[in-house]
């Protein structure tokens, strides 16, 4: 059976100009689908962010449409960052689509932890993350929606004293919701939780109230202990603790 062929990556370099209403400032992150890049638009100096398809990943443009509507129906979810426009360009003789959204200021999960004392965040700065991340879920799935590929990579963080605001990437799952996928995102967003903590290393180590939360990462007990982010922010906000 042949090999499934590799995308050819767009590579766009700082300085160039697309569709002649975009000048691209930095690549942002890449994935499956596309790369998505940090643009100026030109007749306004505005920052914005596109994602561009890889051609092949986005025949009839299904996949930009049903994000384009996925996105359009979740708009009042302050967790997603607005879609505002699509476009187009050519490239090598192919017509790649776009995506243009607002640019947001940030640090990708993943490199914010970096940057923190041991590469993880202390059981008080990860609950207020957890606490985030599930009120913003709960919108989403208070909408009968889910995100369906939530991971310390598409998760943009800011920090604003003892508080978060962060944002959502990446929603491109096609299957349609279902409780069972509203219950996996309740998964993701403990095991994020868990490994903002440490992960496996500082387990044994943490608060018995931090391990009522991540029940060992164990997914049958957490799926009948929070089946949804609605579930989970009411344990999060009635938690006791036992001593200092």
């Amino acid at each position: 059976m042949p090999a499934k062929r590799q995308s050819e990556a767009f590579d766009f370099k700082p300085g160039r100009k697309l569709a002649n209403k975009y000048e691209v400032e930095a690549l942002l992150g890449k994935g499956w689908e596309g790369e998505v890049y940090r643009v100026r638009e030109i007749a306004t100096g505005i920052k914005r962010a596109a994602k561009f398809y890889y051609p092949e990943r986005n025949t009839g443009d299904k996949a930009i449409t049903y994000y384009a509507k996925k996105l359009d129906k979740l708009r009042r979810c302050e967790i997603l960052i607005p879609y505002l426009t699509h476009d187009q360009i050519q490239f090598r003789k192919q017509h790649v689509r776009f995506l243009v959204s607002e640019f947001v200021e940030g640090l990708v999960l993943t490199e914010f932890l970096k940057r923190q004392p041991g590469k993880r965040l202390t059981p008080f700065e990860g609950l207020h993350l957890l606490h985030t991340l599930v009120k913003g879920m709960e919108q989403v799935h208070q909408l009968k929606d889910y995100h369906g590929d939530l991971h310390s990579g598409n998760i943009i963080v800011s920090r604003h004293g003892i508080g978060f605001t962060v944002k959502l990437i990446d929603i491109y799952r096609w299957h349609g919701p279902t409780s069972e996928n509203i219950t996996e995102d309740v998964y993701d967003l403990i095991r994020i939780f868990y490994d903002v903590m440490g992960g496996r290393k500082q387990y044994a180590k943490l608060r018995p109230e931090i391990k009522s939360i991540c029940c060992g990462l164990r997914r049958d007990l957490i799926k009948k202990k929070f089946r949804t982010a609605g579930q989970l922010r009411l344990f999060i906000e009635n938690m006791e603790w036992q001593g200092p």
